[in-house]
């Protein structure tokens, strides 16, 4: 089952890349052409072969699905583990992390905007007439994809493993009906082909490289869902089904062109039977969606890894599901996400024109994942040096020429790429700059816990009944709200607790790790709470622990005091104004602590303060 479920999840990227990879590279190879000679057919389909058994069965499968942090995988899971063995390079590490998340969501914009709209352009094949309807229908079906969200993707999910199946399976039976048509076609699994067809064609050899990275976008899927599938279901279901379905239909459809004299067009769907042709566009279409699902759901779990993390806002987040705590809706990404791909699909009007924009940051992402790798095979792992420079120089090379492939089309629709994934590293390094600044800023103003619990029992206010929890994110400073509640309530609880939510660097926190208490006097006690990155706050959830360890507690008697800042930007240069601007105005479409935090909103008291920055 759990193999049934990655081939529907895992796998709907690079799955549907057989829809348009072989064609973006034969026109490539021909600079495009129509038609493509049989060395070029053959030399694009060892580029394509090879591609897949070297990045995604060698690196991916093999090496980097070990990489697990608590079973977790993706960008910034690789950067924490590899941030534990860095020394005094963690900074530069943490930096790679922020820019691999940034080029994933880069990818995020493309990938269904490509894959959609290049399954319905096949219907062009059944009626041409239907040419000038082929964007209205892509956006149709992506408005409709995007708005189901909020529904959640359980229901839909029971069905992907059974459709991506079914277009496995006729992947493999299209290759094998037309891999006889030209026997010659075998020479493409001898990678020589690959490299002689590179020294033939130098000239090409790089837009060649770049058109053929389209058919191992989607490898990076394999890590990033590493949690949800676990490693062994992955790699069982890669070499058991999706490898072997792959390199049977690129190679029928490589035999299939070669035994029409060459002419590129939708070799694909062209293969097919008169009869079978409206099934299999339709079932591509269906499995086109699914992986742009894919895309959507990861993007929904690197965010919200993101913002517990501290590199992005607090985001909305809705459980779609009572049982799978993966299953999450955050409406900000979702809509942001909707509107990058219908200016795609709209901007470019055909997959042929998108392809020229898709690469670029998956083939970034790829090359930080070799980075961080080489981190952790020699420091967590304890591989031999030899070793461990041998293989992530074959790593770095090959990532770093696909790189290099890929930016040469940046003047062609690279640029998109760069910009989307610019703008979320800007995004992200604004955030934490900014917060930091707050955090300095508010820090000057406040006094020490201990000195003001020390001026308390000299002249102890008069005390209510009940119990009052400050949250701070310094538990060493008197938090601002308690210090205006003094100012102007003139009262102090009997019981108050100064508490802090931290975000360590694994997954998960045990339920016995969750909360730390450090009492400092009869009416102050130091609460902190821990989450994993991968987890959503519930503070009345952990609360509910505080009994077990001898603090009496009730929620319908308990006050949360809140610090609301109001951000005023101060004169300054225009640099630093601009970022200052930047960062308030984030501020602004951050989640309402109150509902971030699960509070009740009977029990929140927020208090205001003003903050120049």
């Amino acid at each position: 089952m759990l193999m049934l479920g990655a081939a529907g999840v895992v796998y709907g990227d690079i799955g549907t890349s057989p829809i348009y990879a072989l064609r973006e590279t034969l026109r490539a190879a021909t600079n495009g052409a129509s038609v493509a000679s049989k060395a070029e057919i053959i030399g694009s389909l060892s580029i394509i072969v090879w591609a897949l058994t070297i990045i995604v069965t060698l690196k991916y499968a093999l090496i980097v699905l070990r990489a697990g942090n608590q079973g977790e995988g993706g960008t910034l899971s690789l950067a924490i583990l590899a941030r534990k063995v860095a020394g005094r390079a963690q900074y530069i590490v943490t930096a790679l992390g922020v820019i691999g998340a940034a080029l994933f969501f880069g990818d995020a914009f493309i990938t269904p905007a490509i894959s959609v709209l290049s399954a319905v352009e096949g219907f062009v094949l059944t009626d041409p007439d239907i040419a000038g309807y082929v964007i209205p229908i892509t956006a149709g079906i992506l408005i409709t994809l995007f708005a189901v969200q909020r529904f959640g993707t359980s229901k839909v999910s029971a069905v992907f493993g059974p459709v991506m199946l079914v277009w496995f399976g006729c992947l493999t039976i299209s290759g094998l009906s037309h891999i006889l048509d030209d026997p010659s076609v075998f020479r493409a699994l001898d990678p020589l082909e690959a490299i002689a067809f590179a020294l033939d064609h130098s000239t090409v050899a790089l837009a060649v490289a770049g058109a053929a990275f389209l058919s191992v976008t989607g490898a990076e899927a394999l890590y990033v869902d590493l949690g949800h599938f676990g490693r062994t279901p992955i790699i069982h279901t890669w070499f058991v089904l999706v490898f072997p379905a792959l390199v049977i239909n690129y190679l029928g459809q490589g035999a299939f062109l070669l035994s029409n004299a060459g002419f590129v067009d939708q070799p694909l769907f062209e293969m097919m039977p008169g009869w079978g042709r409206i099934p299999i566009i339709l079932l591509a279409t269906a499995a086109t969606v699914i992986a742009s699902q894919a895309v959507i759901s990861g993007a929904f779990s690197m965010a919200r890894q993101a913002a517990q993390l501290h590199l992005l806002p607090r985001l909305t987040i809705i459980h779609t599901s009572e049982t799978q705590s993966g299953q999450i809706y955050l409406p900000q990404i979702n809509w942001l996400l909707l509107l990058g791909v219908l200016s795609l699909v709209l901007g470019f009007g055909s997959s042929d024109a998108i392809a020229a924009a898709y690469g670029i940051s998956i083939s970034g992402q790829m090359l930080v994942t070799t980075l961080l790798l080489a981190l952790v095979m020699r420091g967590v792992w304890r591989w031999p040096l030899a070793l461990v420079v041998v293989v992530a120089i074959l790593f770095a090379a090959i990532d770093a020429m696909f790189l290099t492939a890929n930016m040469m089309k940046f003047f062609e629709g690279g640029w998109v790429s760069v910009f989307m994934s610019s703008a979320l590293l800007t995004i992200m390094v604004v955030w934490t700059r900014g917060s930091k600044r707050l955090f300095d800023k508010t820090r000057k103003h406040e006094i020490p816990l201990t000195t003001l619990i020390t001026s308390l029992r000299k002249n102890m206010p008069h005390q209510v009944p009940g119990t009052a929890i400050f949250m701070t994110g310094d538990q060493d400073s008197a938090p601002t709200s308690l210090m205006h509640s003094l100012k102007h309530y003139k009262v102090l609880h009997e019981q108050n607790l100064i508490m802090t939510i931290k975000t360590l660097p694994v997954p998960f926190v045990e339920d016995e790790d969750r909360l730390t208490i450090t009492a400092v006097d009869d009416s102050f006690t130091k609460l902190t709470v821990s989450y994993g990155y991968m987890e959503d706050p519930n503070i009345p959830g952990a609360l509910k622990e505080l009994r077990k360890k001898g603090i009496k507690f009730d929620i319908m008697s308990t006050s949360f005091f809140l610090s609301r800042r109001m951000l005023v930007p101060a004169s300054s240069g225009l640099l630093k104004s601009l970022m200052t601007r930047s960062f308030i105005r984030l501020t602004r479409f951050a989640a309402d602590p109150t509902s971030f935090f699960r509070l009740p909103t009977g029990r929140v008291v927020e208090i205001g303060t003003q903050v120049v920055l």
